[in-house]
C-alpha cells in the first residue's frame, strides 16, 4: 500500500519535532488535534514520518510497517515496549488518526532544519485552508466544552474529571467562597435545563454529590497544597483516559467554569490556587 505525501502534514510533522526540541533525540507527543481536518489514517500518519526518517529529515526511534492497514497494527506494535499508545483505530479498514501517538524519540537533522525553514518562508498553501475544528461557544453546554478542550472519549469523562478539579479547588477555599461560587453556577446551570439528566447542572458538580465530601467541605478550613500536588490529585483521582494529562483537563474545566462566572468571582477563585495553578486560571 502506497500513500499520497502532503507538505502541510510534513510541515506539521517538522515543526512539533522542532518545537519540542531537546538535547538529542527527545519524546514527542502528536496530538489528533494537530492534524484536525487533514483526514489521516493511521497508515498516513505513520508513513510520512518513516517517508522524513529514511530520506534524513528526521533521525527517529521508529518501527514497525508504516503502511500497514489497520487489521495489521496489533501484530506489529508492542505498545508497552515502544511506547506508543493508540485509540480508536480497530474496526475500520482506514481507521481515523488515533487520539494520540508518541513515539519514543526523535530530532531533526540539519537537513530537516534546513527544509522547515524552507516552509516556514513559504508555508504549504493547503495550511491556508485552515482547520476544520469543533465550534466552542457561549451555547456548548459545559461538559462537552470539557469533553472538546481535554480531548477526552466523551462527557461522562468530563462530568467525573470535572468533579475532582472541583473537588480540589474547593479544598483550597474558604466555605464562604466556595458557596459563593456554587450560587453563581447554579444560575448559569439554569440554560441546560433541557438536557439535565446528561449535563447536569454545573452548580451539583461543584457542590459534590458524596455527601460525606460535601459535608466536610462546610466544615473544614481551606487546606494548603503546592501546585504539583494540585495536578497529581487530578491524575491519580481522577483516573485520566488515554490522551489527555492533568494539566490539560484543569485547562479544560478552568477555562468552561471562567465561562459561566463574573470577573469579581474569577479574580476571588484565583487568590487561593497555588503557583502555576493560578497561572493557568488567570490565563485558561
Amino acid at each position: 500500500m502506497t500513500i499520497a505525501l502532503k507538505d502541510d502534514v510534513m510541515y506539521i510533522l517538522l515543526k512539533k519535532i522542532h518545537e519540542t526540541d531537546g538535547n538529542g533525540k527527545h519524546s514527542v507527543d502528536f496530538q489528533a488535534t494537530d492534524f484536525t481536518g487533514r483526514k489521516l489514517t493511521i497508515a498516513d500518519f505513520l508513513g510520512h514520518l518513516d517517508y522524513l526518517n529514511q530520506k534524513h529529515y528526521i533521525d527517529a526511534d521508529f518501527s514497525g510497517n508504516a503502511y500497514a492497514n489497520q487489521e495489521d497494527v496489533p501484530d506489529l506494535i508492542n505498545e508497552e515496549e515502544l511506547d506508543f499508545r493508540i485509540a480508536n483505530t480497530l474496526g475500520a479498514p482506514d481507521g481515523p488518526l488515533p487520539h494520540l501517538i508518541k513515539f519514543k524519540k526523535a530530532e531533526l537533522t540539519e537537513k530537516g532544519k534546513k527544509m522547515l525553514e524552507r516552509m516556514e518562508q513559504n508555508p504549504p498553501a493547503a495550511l491556508r485552508e485552515g482547520k476544520s475544528t469543533p465550534v466552542i461557544n457561549s451555547y456548548t453546554p459545559f461538559l462537552e466544552k470539557v469533553a472538546l478542550k481535554a480531548e477526552l472519549p466523551d462527557i461522562f469523562d468530563a462530568r467525573d474529571l470535572t468533579t475532582v478539579v472541583y473537588r480540589t479547588m474547593r479544598d483550597l477555599m474558604t466555605t464562604e467562597v466556595s458557596k459563593a461560587v456554587e450560587s453563581e453556577l447554579q444560575v448559569e446551570a439554569e440554560k441546560y435545563a433541557e438536557n439535565k439528566r446528561l449535563q447536569q447542572e454545573i452548580a451539583d458538580l461543584w457542590h459534590d454529590d458524596n455527601p460525606l465530601v460535601a459535608w466536610l467541605s462546610n466544615i473544614r478550613p481551606p487546606l494548603k497544597f503546592d501546585a504539583d500536588t494540585f495536578i497529581f490529585r487530578i491524575e491519580k483521582e481522577g483516573g485520566l483516559p488515554r490522551g489527555t494529562t492533568g494539566k490539560k483537563v484543569i485547562n479544560a474545566v478552568f477555562s468552561a467554569t471562567k465561562d459561566e462566572l463574573s470577573q469579581d468571582r474569577i479574580k476571588e477563585i484565583a487568590e487561593f490556587l497555588p503557583g502555576k495553578i493560578r497561572d493557568m486560571w488567570e490565563t485558561a
